[in-house]
């Protein structure tokens, strides 16, 4: 009989992207049920992965009422299932999923951190932040962080006692699987037909952003950036790959406008599978303010595209300076559009950071890697029974 094993995120696109692939592999160890929000898109990603799911209603803002009817729950789930092991991923599936289990008594409590969006936060809401951070490592009983600076930060801001944290392998939540993400896929026909779609001339150097369009992720200052860049070069084109999110972090107005004024900026919205676009691309630019350990930057570089990226953690792991992609302040226009203006300029340079792309990301992250690290984590646990 299998131990049962529950994941939990906030929203199931989590599992899906994500986690893609991972439920599936774990359930060959371990009974698996996978638990979030949004019924009907978490019962597609139970079919996807072969997993049993549970349907619990979370929101991602604050909202202790709610909060605490998840919780409650949880709770009850947890005691009917009886699970040897929780692992929570995202930060309102932690706090509530870890809290449920710890009164629960579910032996094993893990919750994995991908990212500290309250790392941007001020005044009370910090402070609120803060203490619910602290509680949901309180009630866990492993907590992984996925990089060794945010492992730093966690430390440096006291959430947790050290002994508690790990980060596993070389960092990563679900590693690449670089068979997929894989330019070799795509052919110059195919390449050139969505080229012409989007209006890309053959001879375009082509700057992609993957991920939401939001303020955080620094698209402000990247519009502002390349509208300088565009200026100087017109052979230069800025693809936009992510859906747009207008209540938690909106763009300012001044950047919403040059992404539908400037005919050089193409927005595609949220896509399924963004390999296709990686492979017309030159170069991701993904300048974000906080990050766990982004796949975005993995994807890229599995593709064959060198990045340019913000200095914080995870991005600065997989990205070494002047190797695989550049790195550079956060929340700089300036240090966008010169990173930006090298890689067109310097040809033999930006062939070189091509060069070790996809090898780097190879080496470090390959998927069944990251996975036979979580799953040896996990017979630890069954050892120490």
């Amino acid at each position: 009989m299998k131990n049962k094993l529950i994941r939990i995120t906030t929203v199931p696109i989590s599992l899906d992207k994500l986690l893609s692939g991972q439920l599936a592999y774990m359930n060959q160890f371990y009974k698996v049920i996978a638990v979030s929000s949004e019924k009907k898109y978490l019962e597609k990603v139970g079919e996807k992965e072969n997993v049993e799911v549970f349907n619990i209603e979370m929101t991602r803002q604050i909202t202790p009422v709610k909060d605490l009817i998840s919780v409650y729950k949880l709770y009850l789930f947890f005691k009917k299932q009886k699970p040897f092991i929780v692992h929570t991923h995202t930060p309102k599936a932690g706090t509530v999923g870890m809290l449920a289990a710890k009164l629960a008594g579910v032996p094993n409590r893990l919750h994995t951190i991908a990212g500290l969006p309250l790392l941007e936060a001020t005044g009370n809401k910090r402070k609120l932040l803060n203490f619910v951070e602290k509680i949901t490592y309180r009630c866990a009983t492993k907590v992984y962080p996925n990089s060794f600076g945010l492992n730093e930060i966690i430390i440096q801001e006291k959430f947790c006692n050290p002994d508690k944290l790990k980060v596993l392998g070389n960092g990563s939540t679900n590693g690449i699987d670089t068979s997929f993400f894989n330019a070799k896929k795509y052919s110059q026909i195919e390449n050139d037909a969505l080229k012409k779609t989007l209006e890309i001339l053959p001879n375009d150097f082509v700057f992609i952003f993957v991920g939401r369009l939001v303020s955080d992720k620094g698209i402000n200052e990247l519009t502002e950036a390349f509208k300088k860049l565009n200026g100087l070069f017109s052979n230069t084109k800025l693809l936009l790959v992510g859906p747009s999110e207008t209540e938690l972090d909106p763009l300012l107005p001044k950047a919403l406008k040059e992404i539908e004024e400037n005919k050089s900026i193409i927005s595609v919205g949220y896509q399924n599978d963004v390999r296709s676009y990686f492979a017309i691309s030159n170069a991701l630019v993904f300048p974000s303010y906080r990050e766990g350990f982004p796949n975005v930057v993995m994807q890229a570089g599995a593709m064959g595209l060198p990045s340019i990226v913000s200095n914080i953690n995870g991005c600065n792991e997989i990205i070494i300076e002047n190797h695989n992609g550049i790195i550079i302040p956060v929340k700089n226009t300036i240090a966008i559009f010169d990173a930006m203006k090298k890689m067109v300029e310097n040809v033999a340079f930006y062939n070189q950071l091509k060069e070790n792309s996809r090898k780097r990301i190879v080496d470090n992250y390959e998927q069944e890697v990251v996975w036979n690290a979580i799953l040896n984590e996990y017979k630890k646990l069954e050892e120490n029974v």
